[in-house]
């Protein structure tokens, strides 16, 4: 049996903050960030709209896409390091609102990494036949720890969501390989602080995102038994495009084969590459084998990668 993504779904809040917004509060300009972020733009959910309501509306979206009813899911699985409260987890919460009553439920916390954990983890509970049907969820309402006085962080986050469905799907097609991995004596470099915002030493950061990208995204293709020159599409964590643009050198890929959303959306973790494979779904930039390489970094520090040949 193979397993991959029989359905997709996404959401971001309706709440836009451009550069020149940010311009407003902080000492920084639009141009700067662009250059050395490539964010032109972030979604902001409201007050009122917490992670598990961005994850029940992507959830739903993928459920549609997947064409099956939420009583058929039998584990849901949530990437977060923004849930709404400690316990319950926002993959029991969303069960809830989504009446998905046959399902076990529970979060992942790998931080950006956390969209491909829930990926690899779903894949070997549907080839295990443990479950037909895993829903993986990336949500993360990141303006609620970001701290709007650090110009170093403040222009990087946004608030969003992604859902993936993950099933059979025939010979040949599916998630082909994955790598997992983590460093937590990297930890420090990116965390939570007692003042409960983001905190990041940039430099360690992305010296260590730009080699471990590059090696996961090398690695996954050899698990795969295929080659560079096989990839048609690489869908890379949306942190950086300085480190997006390393990744796809270090695979040779021309820049058409390069998923770029980090303008519209900035960094939303474990919803950024799930967001991006939406969009680029949506747009037909993605079609039936297809061979796409998925691959991100977070705070931990961990990181994931796959190769999936697209299709059902």
């Amino acid at each position: 049996m193979n397993a991959g993504i029989i359905g997709i779904g996404k959401y971001v809040p309706d709440k836009v903050v451009t550069n020149f917004d940010l311009e407003k509060t902080l000492d920084t300009n639009d141009e700067w960030i662009r250059t050395r972020t490539g964010i032109e733009e972030r979604r902001l959910a409201a007050e009122d709209e917490e992670t598990s309501d961005l994850a029940f509306k992507a959830a739903q979206s993928a459920l549609e896409n997947a064409e099956i009813t939420a009583d058929q899911i039998g584990l849901i699985l949530v990437a977060t390091v923004t849930p709404d409260t400690a316990f319950p987890s926002v993959a029991c919460q969303i069960q809830e609102k989504l009446g998905a009553a046959n399902a076990a439920a529970m979060d992942v916390s790998a931080a950006c990494a956390g969209f491909m954990y829930g990926i690899a983890t779903a894949k070997q509970f549907v080839e295990s036949k443990s479950f037909k049907y895993v829903l993986v969820v990336g949500a993360e309402k990141l303006s609620k720890v970001t701290d709007w006085t650090d110009r170093n962080t403040a222009v990087l986050f946004g608030d969003g969501a992604c859902a993936a469905v993950i099933g059979e799907v025939s010979e040949g097609r599916g998630i082909l390989s994955f790598e997992l991995g983590a460093d937590g004596t990297g930890g420090k470099h990116l965390y939570l602080n007692s003042e409960r915002a983001i905190a990041m030493n940039g430099r360690e950061v992305f010296k260590f995102a730009v080699r471990q990208m590059g090696e996961s995204a090398v690695s996954v293709l050899e698990k795969a038994g295929l080659s560079k020159e096989d990839v048609d599409f690489l869908i890379p964590h949306q942190a950086n495009i300085r480190i997006m643009e390393a990744a796809r050198e270090r695979l040779e890929l021309p820049e058409e084969k390069l998923s770029k959303r980090i303008h519209q959306y900035g960094n939303t973790s474990s919803a950024s590459i799930g967001l991006a494979l939406a969009d680029e779904l949506e747009d037909g930039k993605i079609k039936d084998d297809d061979i796409i390489v998925l691959v991100g970094f977070g705070g931990g520090l961990t990181w994931g990668g796959a190769v999936i040949k697209w299709g059902k």
